[in-house]
């Protein structure tokens, strides 16, 4: 393969959606007593992977249920991590009201990449949610 290549190659799997960048692993989402946490939400993101996951930093726990994000918070969420067997579900207007949307498990370092609707994207427009997660299964 062509050094030209490799490099394109690289970039283009650099810029795949999903890539964690400075994000935490989902299944990192623990708190020191090894109880879980649903989701981490972070009011920083960046056109660069590693950058994203940045700034203030909100923790929420399973069974969370927000109609009204705490002061600040309101349409500034720009990533999230939401941990294994859980579900994030965000709304566009304070109260649950506007657009809905449904993260699952796994790494959103750029919310700018999921659309809101024909023109908006997800980033800072967050202004509700609620954050489950199933119980745990049996261990072996």
């Amino acid at each position: 393969m062509s050094p030209l290549c490799s490099l394109l190659l690289a970039v283009a799997l650099a810029a795949v959606p999903g890539v964690r960048g400075n994000c935490p692993e989902p299944a990192s989402l623990k708190k020191p007593d090894g109880t879980r946490t649903c989701a981490k939400l972070y009011e920083k993101s960046d056109p660069y992977y590693e950058n994203c996951c940045g700034g203030a930093e909100l923790s929420v726990e399973p069974g969370t249920d927000l109609p009204y994000l705490p002061s600040g918070w309101n349409n500034a969420i720009s990533s999230a991590v939401v941990a294994p067997r859980c579900e994030l579900v965000v709304w566009s207007s304070r109260g649950k009201g506007g657009k809905t949307h449904k993260f699952s498990s796994g790494t959103y370092p750029r919310l700018e990449e999921y659309r809101l609707g024909i023109f908006g994207d997800w980033s800072n427009s967050i202004s509700a949610l609620y954050c489950r997660c199933l119980p745990a299964g049996p261990r072996a």
